[in-house]
């Protein structure tokens, strides 16, 4: 019997989807993002759901990419492209009417911060770690997060958090603005799932219009945003300095980057 990389469970009006890979700090491999995308198209064709919890397995909500994977790659598909269409599974997200509440129990970097950044309320632990550090391994930021963070957080921390790479505790992470709540491990997803029964609780085409106005009052698009950050993450994976950050990252060691 397959393993499930992503289990759905829809009771009482929520949905709650979860990363269940711990073996492998629920990164970003083939199968957990096509996982992502079954769930969140099943979820989108029930009816009866009225907002959905993303959580994770273990300590680690989503490790972000898999650098240890080996994946097959399609030559003849642009590296841009083929870096949009990882995140596209993530950005699937966007597409549901309903609320969606990002349950943080471990650590999110990278791209696994980006899959909290696109949902519209994040709980986080306040012990785990969360950042985006691209630049620390010679990568330009993706999944929208240059769009995302200074929405979030406002441009001055936004701008440092990006151009430094740090990572930052759940409780700085709410103090800066960048989750809506930090809790205690164990209350991360309690409090998530009370927020998601006070939606379900209220008029459920209310809260649907009400999701689609506040995304309608945000000018550039985020599907178009992280399209954009693609273009130049390709680039980026292109240089000398992204195979010595991937190789320092892999041996706990410090990147020596030469600007090439």
């Amino acid at each position: 019997m397959t393993r499930q990389s992503v289990v759905l469970e829809i009771d009482r009006h929520i949905a709650t989807i979860r990363l269940d890979r711990a073996d492998n700090r629920n990164s970003m491999t083939p199968d957990l993002l096509e996982g992502v995308s079954n769930a969140v198209a099943q979820v989108r064709d029930e009816g009866d759901v009225r907002c959905i919890v993303i959580t994770g397995s273990g300590d680690t909500f989503c490790g972000g990419k898999d650098f240890k994977s080996a994946a097959a790659v399609d030559e003849s598909t642009p590296a841009h492209e083929r870096t949009y269409a990882i995140y596209s599974y993530f950005l699937s997200i966007l597409d549901l009417e309903v609320p969606t509440i990002a349950a943080m129990n471990g650590d999110a970097v990278g791209g696994g911060l980006g899959l909290a950044l696109v949902c519209d309320i994040r709980v986080a632990n306040a012990e785990a770690n969360y950042g985006a550090p691209f630049v620390r391994v010679g990568m330009h930021p993706g999944m929208a997060s240059t769009l995302l963070l200074p929405r979030f957080m406002g441009l001055p921390n936004a701008t440092e958090l990006l151009l430094t790479g740090r990572v930052v505790d759940g409780a700085e992470a709410a103090r800066l603005g960048l989750v809506n709540h930090a809790v205690s491990p164990d209350d991360v997803l309690p409090k998530a799932m009370s927020i998601a029964e006070e939606i379900a609780s209220a008029a459920p085409l209310a809260v649907r219009w009400t999701k689609r106005s506040i995304n309608d009052a945000l000018n550039e698009d985020i599907k178009a945003a992280a399209y954009r950050e693609a273009m130049q993450q390709s680039r980026s994976t292109e240089t000398d300095d992204f195979k010595e950050g991937v190789r320092a990252h892999l041996k706990g060691e410090k990147p020596y980057f030469q600007g090439r």
